[in-house]
């Protein structure tokens, strides 16, 4: 039976800058990485959860979805309400600076609907991440942590990058309690160094290591740029970057790693390979402008 992997969060419209020029796109964080494990695993049953609007560009995401091979069961629908926009600027080294247009999103709503839980249910992965977690309601963050807490006995796992955008986030404060509440019931946890003394004041990235020891995260990778990912979990080891001699556009580099692991570890690979995996797809997508690689690039 193929697996079943749900990604909680949401898609937007994105616009990457070419010049004077614009190139309208999809992309999101738990997008952006359900389509790569989608690629990468074609036997998958890859499904996004989120709530979209019911304007052209709502539209225009549901078909990059079906377009993507990834699955309709998780998408739903809002009557009045729009998605969300947003717009990439790189600098010459390929560093990228974000504007977002997104108060008004209808994946705002996420897990406020029974229909959503019922989007997740039937699924062996969950993957959501910290921007996910920003923009619900309370009362559905508290609702998700429950459901998912649950999930986690009955079998399930759960896959988390906290992937902080503090502008999304009330207070830091606020974003470290729940983010640290689910590194917690983490399967797959994928950080980032950057991130974590952000959220929470780490002097190096042994300390970050330290404190998802202490947390008990079942597996996954922290991840800190050039200096590689660090194994998380039962096993421990540096597995460095491979150099990249042109990068373009480092969005969605974070998002493909966790793809190329998370395929990597469903398969069975040994940690490091997972690791591995990750780093390969995510230096490939950082050669190219914009989230996702242009159909027809070959990303294995």
């Amino acid at each position: 039976m193929a697996v079943k992997v749900a990604f909680a969060g949401e898609a937007m419209i994105e616009m990457a800058r070419q010049g004077d020029d614009a190139r309208l796109g999809v992309a999101g964080d738990v997008y952006n990485s359900a389509v790569y494990l989608r690629r990468l695993m074609p036997e998958a049953d890859v499904r996004l959860v989120t709530a979209l609007g019911d304007d052209p560009y709502s539209n225009r995401i549901a078909k990059a979805v079906v377009d993507a091979g990834l699955s309709e069961a998780g998408l739903r629908r809002v009557t009045g309400a729009t998605c969300g926009l947003y717009a990439i600027d790189t600098d010459d080294a390929g560093e990228r600076r974000f504007t977002y247009w997104r108060s008004v999103s209808a994946a705002r709503g996420l897990f406020s609907k029974e229909s959503d839980f019922d989007a997740v249910a039937d699924c062996d992965v969950v993957v959501l991440s910290g921007i996910t977690l920003a923009i619900m309601q309370d009362s559905a963050r508290e609702a998700l942590v429950s459901w998912l807490t649950a999930e986690r006995g009955r079998g399930g796992r759960v896959a988390f990058d906290s992937n902080y955008r503090p502008a999304l986030w009330s207070s830091r404060d606020v974003a470290a309690t729940w983010c640290e509440r689910l590194w917690r019931i983490c399967d797959f946890a994928f950080p980032s160094v950057d991130d974590e003394q952000a959220l929470f004041g780490d002097a190096s990235s042994d300390a970050v290591l330290k404190r998802f020891i202490d947390y008990g995260v079942g597996g996954g990778a922290l991840k800190a740029g050039s200096d590689g990912a660090f194994l998380l979990g039962d096993v421990s080891g540096q597995v460095p970057t491979p150099p990249v001699t042109r990068v373009v556009d480092t969005t969605a580099a974070g998002d493909s790693f966790n793809a190329g692991f998370l395929a990597a570890a469903l398969r069975g690979a040994a940690p490091e390979d997972c690791a591995r995996a990750g780093h390969a797809l995510a230096g490939k997508v950082i050669q190219h402008r914009g989230a996702i690689l242009p159909q027809g690039v070959e990303i294995y």
